[in-house]
């Protein structure tokens, strides 16, 4: 079968995602778009759609995997909604350090090679590149030190299956919440906090309807870039080489970004009033570190044991 975007000689693509172009995640979506033109001597153009104009998260990916959308971006356990073990690559307290997760999250690592060919078989997507999106933190509208202080709280949680994990591990109850609908449900008071990277909670100014900044760090996120397989597959070779220089290139730009900025943001948010609360405060992360791990083993460690070795094998 040939695909229909192999008829023209240049293509007009579509790449629509949740987050706000504001943000390095949404922006990195238009950087993509003028590098993959440029690569392409303007033979592939991507019109980007944000802030979860075709969808929400769940729909975002399926619309790949249908062709309605060439690219999307989604975390790791969205895509898992896809193909299930790349939920996996969210587990909280999995990764080393941000380089250890760079370099299992690099399309060419043993590991995202396999996860990647799973994902093409089940879902007809794959992976063209995954770029750093920040440590996970927990706010709320209380000081949080342990998971205790969260008995009872209903705390945001992605809608999926490993983050609804993380957050009942950290002692609350997960509201399985849309992006699309979390500032609504905080104004409102249908959950009591979220979690997320200080990128996105500056950008979306969060501290608006949030007082207090916990440094948990529980989970270290790479947003992951997909492209519908049978887009890729009707592209010359030339476009192909275009979108992989235009990925790499990406995925270093906003890695980057994300990596000088988490400190600084970080201090805009304390300027901006919220009470940030770190270990140095008395934050009990080794704490959050045992309960959300022994519940993640629980739940995950049979399912996902062997895929955890290979990423923990990575040097």
């Amino acid at each position: 079968m040939t695909p229909r975007w192999a008829s023209a000689q240049s293509l007009n693509l579509r790449y629509g995602h949740n987050n706000e172009p504001s943000s390095v995640a949404g922006a990195q979506a238009d950087w993509f778009a003028e590098a993959l033109g440029r690569h392409s001597g303007g033979d592939i153009a991507v019109q980007v759609f944000p802030s979860s104009q075709l969808g929400k998260l769940q729909e975002l990916a399926e619309a790949v995997s249908l062709g309605t959308i060439a690219f999307s971006h989604n975390t790791a356990g969205g895509i898992g909604s896809l193909y299930e073990p790349f939920g996996a690559l969210d587990t909280p307290y999995l990764y080393r350090d941000i380089d250890h997760l760079m370099k299992v999250m690099d399309i060419n690592s043993p590991v995202m090679q396999e996860l990647n060919q799973g994902l093409i078989e089940a879902a007809n997507v794959r992976v063209i590149y995954a770029h750093y999106f920040g440590r996970r933190n927990l706010t709320a509208n209380k000081a949080v030190y342990k998971p205790a202080d969260l008995a009872g709280e209903k705390i945001r949680s992605v809608p999926f299956p490993i983050y609804q994990t993380a957050i009942e591990g950290m002692g609350a109850a997960p509201v399985p919440v849309d992006w699309s609908e979390v500032p609504t449900a905080l104004a409102t008071g249908v959950v009591a906090g979220q979690e997320n990277p200080v990128n996105v909670i500056l950008n979306v100014k969060l501290y608006e309807v949030q007082s207090h900044l916990m440094l948990t760090g529980h989970m270290s996120n790479a947003e992951v870039v997909v492209m519908n397989e049978d887009v890729w597959q009707g592209l010359s070779d030339a476009q192909k080489q275009a979108v992989e220089a235009a990925s790499l290139e990406i995925r270093e730009r906003a890695t980057k970004a994300i990596e000088e900025n988490e400190e600084k943001e970080t201090a805009e948010l304390r300027e901006m009033g919220m009470t940030v609360i770190g270990p140095e405060d008395g934050l009990d992360i080794e704490a959050f570190r045992a309960s959300v791990s022994t519940l993640v083993d629980q739940r995950f460690g049979e399912k996902y044991g062997d895929l955890y070795e290979k990423i923990r094998a990575i040097a």
